[in-house]
């Protein structure tokens, strides 16, 4: 018989009751410490949201409720969507610098820049439906505006030129609607589908009308773009100018003929086929056939 066998059970017991003791009271203040940091020291803000918000000089109504709160919805969730907002704000002043320009050179306000960040987030994007490049234009769209789209060019990679396209369909919209705001509208629900909104509901103001649920969202959501982008510090982003991403100096090589070979013709320009395809998305497969000898010009690094 072990005389010490209830002693040792007994001390067991105790032992593993003071560690469960000790264990319980480590996560009540765990557990303190945690919510204090979340009540007191971690705090989730409304974004500011201005009086005053103009789209091409015309006044949105923000004093009517659902207007509001329409637009208090995209300048959260861009606000709130931290890494997205940042990168297209670092790619922001990489591309405008080629957009605003031609927006100037074809009369069109300067805050149509913003339909490119809300189409694309200023990237080659390619959507279900079939749309492509920067502004995401289709190619029943882009062919009539004077884009080449074929296997080997499709020059709605091309930014120059897609954003000049572009403009042209801003201008025949804005010389049939009268109004910017319903133009940059058109530009996501089509002209035809928009006259037909307006003549059914009788109405001449995108804020008067009724429209589906991506059409109605997407004017807000280039205002929560011009907002953040013209105050980044008010929402919260802060960026040195050295975050902004930059293009490489290049040179335009002036190209009549067929390439063969475009890897072949990047290292004769002492580059490589990797370079030139990021500099030049719009050309689309490894060679570059050109029998109407039409002339093209091809960005590479300057050597």
């Amino acid at each position: 018989m072990n005389l010490f066998k209830p002693y040792l059970t007994h001390n067991r017991f105790l032992i593993l009751a003071a560690s469960l003791m000790v264990l319980l009271a480590f996560t009540f203040v765990e557990s303190d410490t945690y919510k204090q940091y979340f009540t007191e020291d971690y705090k989730i803000k409304a974004p500011f949201l201005p009086d005053h918000i103009e789209f091409a000089g015309e006044k949105m109504p923000l004093t009517e409720s659902d207007i509001k709160e329409r637009m208090d919805r995209e300048i959260m969730a861009t606000v709130f969507w931290q890494s997205n907002t940042m990168m297209i704000l670092k790619r922001s002043r990489k591309y405008f610098a080629i957009i605003e320009p031609i927006l100037e050179e074809y009369g069109m306000p300067e805050d149509f820049k913003y339909l490119c960040v809300a189409e694309s987030g200023l990237s080659n994007a390619v959507s279900p439906a079939g749309a492509r490049g920067f502004w995401q234009l289709m190619e029943g769209t882009a062919k009539p505006l004077g884009l080449e789209i074929n296997e080997f060019v499709d020059e709605r990679y091309q930014l120059e030129k897609a954003t000049r396209s572009a403009c042209l369909y801003f201008k025949e919209s804005y010389a049939s609607l009268k109004n910017w705001t319903l133009t940059a509208a058109s530009y996501n629900r089509g002209m035809n589908g928009l006259n037909r909104d307006i003549a059914f509901q009788g109405v001449n103001s995108f804020y008067d009308l009724y429209m589906n649920e991506e059409t109605s969202r997407y004017i807000f959501r280039i205002m929560a773009y011009k907002l953040i982008f013209e105050t980044p510090e008010v929402y919260g982003f802060y960026l040195k100018p050295e975050d902004y991403y930059k293009f490489p100096s290049t040179q335009s090589i002036a190209v009549d003929s067929t390439i063969s070979d475009l890897s072949e013709f990047a290292k004769a320009h002492k580059s490589d086929y990797k370079t030139l395809k990021l500099l030049n998305p719009w050309l689309r497969d490894k060679s570059l056939p050109n029998k109407s000898k039409k002339k093209y010009f091809i960005e590479l690094p300057k050597e």
